[in-house]
């Protein structure tokens, strides 16, 4: 969604771009602004799984929540995401953007998912970002710090299974 895509950051200062500079590996992003699980779930095939990867970031909640998708349907989008990425051979880590009350259910709910899935559970990566002005680029989005901020957060999580997977490939 629009965390990924990089909104309120100009290009090369979303979290995926500076990501791919810290682990030293080419990362796509797929994040298109103000998508829902229900519309990502209809391009997994074209945007995600016809590339080969090796592990896919799923970071979903925010639009699904504004737009008053009940929570069931935005984890079973995601679930069947997780499901479609893993039987391709990646590995899915599963990006939570809550941070203390806001959002707790999605929390809960991708937490679950996650270890029912056998995923990668980041959580809260908008933790001290979200109520911090001087990281932001307007009342939700991250500017370039807060999206360095996320994808430190998403490395130190990510780091254990590349390097135990990136050489099978």
């Amino acid at each position: 969604d629009s965390i990924t895509f990089g909104y309120g950051a100009s290009p090369g200062e979303d979290y995926p771009a500076i990501l791919a500079k810290i682990i030293n590996m080419p990362i796509i992003n797929a994040g298109i602004d103000g998508d829902t699980t229900t519309e990502a779930l209809k391009r997994v095939k074209s945007d995600v799984l016809d590339k080969d990867p090796l592990l896919v970031i799923i970071e979903f909640s925010g639009n699904d929540f504004l737009s008053k998708v009940p929570t069931e349907i935005t984890v079973s989008n995601i679930t069947k995401m997780t499901e479609q990425i893993q039987a391709r051979g990646a590995m899915v880590a599963i990006v939570d953007i809550s941070s203390g009350m806001f959002l707790r259910e999605y929390r809960l709910a991708l937490n679950k998912l996650a270890r029912k899935e056998r995923a990668i559970f980041i959580p809260g990566i908008l933790g001290g970002i979200i109520t911090n002005p001087s990281m932001k680029s307007d009342f939700i989005h991250p500017n370039a710090d807060g999206y360095k901020l996320i994808a430190q957060r998403i490395q130190r999580a990510i780091t254990p299974y590349l390097e135990q997977n990136s050489a099978l490939r």
